[in-house]
């Protein structure tokens, strides 16, 4: 409840659930009518009769029933029959409760699976605004949580922005993966149910018929939107995580919003902790669990054994739940996001320039050293550089072998190059990516 949001409880709620179970018993029984399976009025009568069904009154009786039937859905259908009139009887002709049941899932899940793209996508274009705005800013890159070379902040938002894309793009598949209904009977041999009455149904709910079906639409569709679930929400732990660490006090480069009244600890008022986004990497773990619950899942006994439903009750809505807050949660991190330029400056001088090296070690090469003796005058530069608190410059004019190959304006020249010279164009060609597939105008 704390984590839910109500534009996901609207689509799992009871309520939701039922009316979709109706919405597909009434597909069926339309098809049915219309192909000769069952009386061709039975559709129009039911329909009629349930047009100002009390549904708090059909989920109470389903209840009671279930009581003594210890069936959830067979429960709902005996009172949806009993509020249906004479041809209520013909509800549910021919079908097993997983075709109902899996079928008014893919509405759901499809359902889902748009809230979802739809909030990816808007994180997509905060983190490309983000780029924009900052694509000619340096900021230290760092690798193994160490100073490597300067990059620019504009592109670290970049690579999030497009792994934001391919996070959209494999929600997109999913869902397209998850849009499948069947309705073949107990087994999926269409034994007292055909091909053409199915086809129909799904075409009523705007479905894709499931090619070969068993009791049940084949758990590695489902597998599959909760891979994408769990990698969105890999790909929100790893911006958290880079934030979280920008955030830190000997860093300060990138802050976590803070509130005027938020507090940080209990004991001490000067703490400003990033709780989003360890919040976010937390629930990041609980995704990847649900997700290896759903592989879990695919290997059923023969055409079907009911292992998955109680896991799927938790995990479906759970999941979705949780990727929904964890992007709109990033979202609002990003649109008040706290960057320090001046701390990114004051890190890029404050401990000197031997991060520099990669340019002085080409320069030697380009003159006709080898790369591994380059490689040790250099490492020798930089690390005297470090220890002596020296200008790298001045270490790599100090170096007898350095000396040798480059003159001390040559050293300067090499020195001054523009680590930043080709973030536009990757900026620039990532936007046509995006043109191309029509989220972007021209």
């Amino acid at each position: 409840e704390r984590y839910s949001r109500e534009e996901v409880k609207r689509i799992f709620s009871e309520e939701s659930r039922i009316r979709r179970w109706i919405e597909v018993e009434l597909a069926l029984l339309k098809a049915s009518g219309e192909l000769g399976l069952v009386p061709g009025e039975a559709h129009d009568d039911v329909s009629r009769r349930l047009k100002d069904l009390d549904l708090e009154a059909l989920i109470r009786r389903s209840r009671e029933l279930e009581e003594e039937i210890k069936h959830d859905f067979l429960a709902f259908l005996t009172a949806l029959e009993e509020v249906s009139g004479p041809y209520g009887r013909y509800l549910h002709y021919g079908a097993t409760s997983s075709d109902m049941i899996d079928t008014a899932n893919a509405l759901m899940l499809r359902d889902a699976a748009t809230l979802l793209l739809d909030s990816l996508k808007k994180l997509l274009f905060q983190l490309l605004e983000l780029s924009r705005r900052y694509i000619d800013f340096p900021i230290m890159g760092r690798t193994h949580g160490v100073f490597a070379e300067p990059t620019s902040l504009g592109l670290k938002f970049l690579g999030y922005a497009s792994e934001a894309h391919r996070n959209a793009r494999r929600m997109e598949i999913a869902r397209d993966q998850i849009s499948y209904g069947k309705m073949s009977g107990a087994v999926g041999n269409y034994a007292f149910l055909n091909l053409e009455v199915e086809k129909r149904a799904l075409e009523i709910l705007g479905l894709r018929r499931e090619p070969v079906s068993t009791q049940v639409v084949p758990r590695d569709r489902y597998a599959e939107f909760l891979s994408a679930i769990a990698l969105s929400g890999a790909f929100l732990e790893r911006l958290a995580l880079e934030i979280r660490h920008l955030h830190r006090t000997e860093v300060g480069e990138v802050i976590e919003p803070f509130s005027p009244g938020q507090r940080g600890t209990s004991a001490m008022p000067h703490k400003r902790n990033p709780i989003r986004c360890e919040r976010i990497t937390g629930m990041a773990r609980l995704l990847r669990g649900y997700m290896l619950s759903a592989f879990e899942n695919i290997a059923l006994w023969h055409e079907r054994d009911i292992s998955h439903s109680s896991v799927e009750r938790i995990v479906l809505p759970d999941s979705v739940s949780l990727l929904y807050y964890m992007s709109e949660l990033m979202g609002e991190i990003l649109r008040d996001l706290d960057v320090d330029e001046n701390r990114i400056r004051e890190n890029l001088r404050k401990y000197g320039d031997f991060y520099l090296s990669e340019a002085l070690l080409l320069a030697l090469v380009r003159k006709g050293a080898s790369r591994k003796e380059a490689y040790r005058w250099v490492k020798e530069c930089s690390f005297e550089s470090q220890k002596r608190g020296v200008s790298f410059a001045s270490a790599a004019k100090a170096h007898p072998s350095v000396l040798s190959y480059l003159d001390p304006d040559e050293i300067d020249e090499a020195l001054s190059h523009d680590y930043l010279k080709n973030a536009r164009q990757v900026l620039s060609e990532f936007e046509k990516l995006l043109e191309s597939e029509g989220l972007l105008s021209p």
